[in-house]
């Protein structure tokens, strides 16, 4: 029962369009296979070794491809690096959480000289993988 509503709401009464039909039935079935694949580790491993040695041999038979490799290399690295981190680095974190000066008021008469910009390790590293 439609109450009446404002601009651009749709009926109840109206059918989804072909496109977004088809476009869930292409999603269920994706998600499907996904859901059957999950418990096959040493299969999907098998699977993405042979796709990795088909695209090397693609890229050495065709000679070319070099720099698109090249970013895919960095890029996994990166994903590796970042899985590999801590997302809390405990160093830091023992600093911060560990006791600290007690802090007052400025009592030398010298002029405060301007704070020297300093990068975090997370910046640093990411200014290395970017380099």
């Amino acid at each position: 029962m439609n109450m009446g509503g404002g601009a651009g709401v749709a009926d109840d009464n109206t059918a989804p369009s072909a496109v977004t039909q088809f476009s869930h039935a292409v999603w269920r079935r994706y998600q499907h296979l996904l859901d059957k694949s999950t418990p096959l580790v040493l299969y999907r491993w098998i699977f993405l070794a042979a796709i990795a040695f088909i695209y090397a041999l693609r890229v050495y038979l065709l000679q070319g491809f070099y720099i698109i490799t090249y970013g895919l290399g960095i890029y996994i690295l990166q994903l590796l690096i970042a899985f590999l981190s801590p997302q809390v680095d405990p160093e830091i974190q023992e600093l911060t959480d560990g006791p600290s000066l007690p802090r007052a008021g400025p009592t030398s008469s010298a002029p405060s000289s301007a704070a020297s910009p300093s990068l975090s390790s997370g910046e640093m590293r990411s200014l290395f993988l970017i380099r």
